[in-house]
């Protein structure tokens, strides 16, 4: 599936593919229609759920895709006998208390250390067997040995929810009354950590700048496109406060108006946390998004709220000019170290280049990795794992072999593109391996080359063919930085691939101890929980989940607590 499009008149959308000029972008669209399938909705609103639900799922190249699944943290007051506070990244429909979202991870963490030191809700995930350190310092009620009625938790919470709203100033003026009590008691130590206090209030609370006064939570729109790029600027306001902005640019496909709106539902799709109001350009295709956002869909066009819009669509084009900048200085510096390196090796071109590198852990369970580069830039669909099946012990050499015989038969085989250098991780041990077979086995000439590290693991020497001596390349070349680049994304690549699967033969090697944990059992298991230290705490009811009979969890739970 390479789109998901919507229509009011699907006959006239899918004809005027087919019909009249089109741009480049279009054209590479249309040239890769092979078929078309439609569903039938009763509304707009149901026809971009549908949409957002098959983009999710089938991720088609010509559509805007939301990859980055960042989310603002918020602080939860749960719903508990005895409610705590924490920091999430998801608004759930579970009847606890929501407050932020917050510009990041720090500003909650922080407004939620400030909270904990003012009202004293449990610390613990789980009640302790007795009362700790946070009960002395007045900072937890200590459920845990002393009974709490519900009555003082209402109070409490509503105290925070009203700190949290705006109403810090009376907290303020009230630790302002102790501090002078304090002081004129001569107690100047705690006259001075309520002094830090009150300093901690006023930083925390004064972040967040108020730019209109009627206490609405909105989430403003700007976008602005060009070149096949579009950027999106999000401000995001709660209760009136410009907490946020939310930044992004990416290719689209489609007109502006098209592709806007399919931001807009997706950017709220599987969030409950949508505001009272949402405004967006004029020119953004809105039909059906009310009823789908279930909120007000505006366009402001006079006034302060006019001008914010016109703010957010200003910072769109400094966004996308500033990644037009930044890609024309990297594709400069990549052309100048493409074209560099094919100087220095005596190549008459250089675009395609494979790289290699092998993983093990004193010869167990022995990987390699590829990673292609083209013009300079990965090709990360192009990336491939290898497990290595006719080598035993740590044999480089010999799994160099057998990486680069399976790689180039498969490409001479399928009658795919040949690289226009190959690169191994490794001086002339790992290039003499690779050249024997590409030569004397598949009668290949290809140019290889090898990278050397010196003893701190740096790139250090680069080595081209049967010449015994290295190459001479500054370190500061951009050639050097490029090649320095490669080897280090394959040595990522083949790491990660590495410890995955040494992490997976361990919990297997683990559950196959169990009794009565077999092959399905542990499939079943892994699946759940992922890993072994979530099993060890987790209770029960979460076995039961994963299908497991009581009797066999506290088999497992017993086992896994004794390791």
């Amino acid at each position: 599936m390479i789109y998901v499009g919507k229509a009011k008149v699907l006959r006239n959308r899918v004809r005027s593919y087919f019909s009249g000029s089109h741009d480049a972008k279009t054209q590479r669209l249309v040239s890769n229609i092979v078929d078309f399938e439609y569903i039938v909705t009763d509304t707009v609103a149901e026809a971009l759920v549908l949409e957002c639900n098959l983009i999710k799922h089938h991720a088609p190249y010509y559509n805007i895709l939301l990859r980055d699944d960042k989310t603002y943290p918020y602080i939860k007051i749960t719903r508990e006998e005895h409610p705590r506070l924490e920091i999430v990244r998801k608004v759930q429909k579970d009847k606890a208390a929501y407050f932020g979202p917050y510009p990041n991870g720090g500003a909650a963490a922080e407004t939620r250390r400030l909270l904990d030191r003012l009202y004293p809700l449990r610390k613990c995930k789980r009640l302790k067997p007795k009362v700790c350190l946070y009960h002395h310092i007045g900072q937890c009620l200590a459920p845990c040995e002393f009974v709490v009625e519900g009555r003082t938790y209402a109070g409490i919470v509503k105290e925070i929810s009203d700190f949290l709203n705006g109403g810090h100033q009376a907290i303020t003026a009230k630790l302002e009354r102790k501090m002078q009590m304090e002081a004129q008691q001569l107690n100047f130590e705690r006259a001075a950590e309520l002094r830090d206090l009150i300093a901690q209030i006023g930083r925390v609370m004064e972040a967040q700048k108020v730019t209109l006064p009627d206490s609405v939570d909105r989430d403003i729109f700007g976008v602005f496109s060009d070149r096949g790029y579009m950027s999106v600027q999000v401000f995001i306001m709660r209760q009136g406060k410009l907490i946020e902005r939310a930044a992004t640019v990416f290719r689209h496909h489609n007109t502006e108006a098209e592709d806007a709106g399919s931001y807009v539902a997706q950017f709220y799709f599987d969030n409950p946390d949508v505001p009272k109001e949402v405004w967006l350009p004029e020119d953004v295709d809105t039909e059906g998004l009310p009823e789908f956002l279930g909120a007000k869909v505006l366009t402001p066009k006079r006034g302060k709220k006019h001008d914010l819009l016109e703010l957010a669509a200003h910072n769109a084009r400094l966004a996308l000019e500033e990644k037009f900048r930044l890609m024309e200085r990297d594709e400069q510096r990549t052309i100048s170290a493409m074209q560099e390196l094919a100087e220095v090796l005596g190549l008459p071109t250089l675009g395609r280049i494979e790289a290699f590198d092998n993983s093990n852990m004193q010869g167990a369970d022995p990987v390699a990795a590829m990673v292609v580069f083209v013009d300079g830039l990965p090709v990360r669909r192009e990336y491939r794992k290898f497990k290595i099946k006719s080598v035993s012990g740590p044999d480089d050499y010999a799994s160099m072999r057998e990486v680069i015989r399976r790689r180039y038969t498969r490409l001479l085989r399928e009658h795919l593109p040949l690289p226009d250098l190959v690169l191994v991780d490794g001086g002339r041990g790992q290039i003499s391996a690779a050249m024997d077979v590409l030569e004397n086995e598949l009668s290949l000439d290809l140019p290889v080359c090898g990278l050397a590290k010196d003893d701190r693991h740096k790139t250090s020497q680069l080595f081209f063919g049967e010449d015994p001596d290295p190459i001479s390349l500054s370190r500061s070349a951009p050639a050097f930085h490029l090649l320095q680049r490669i080897q280090d994304e394959v040595h990522r690549f083949a790491i990660t691939f590495h410890r995955d699967l040494r992490h997976k033969s361990s919990l297997q090697s683990l559950l196959d101890e169990i009794p009565g944990v077999g092959e399905t059992r542990r499939k079943q298991l892994l699946r759940h929980f992922g890993s072994l230290a979530d099993m060890r705490g987790a209770p029960l009811e979460e076995f039961r989940k994963a299908g497991v009979g009581d009797k066999l969890a506290k088999q497992i739970i017993a086992h896994l607590q004794s390791l």
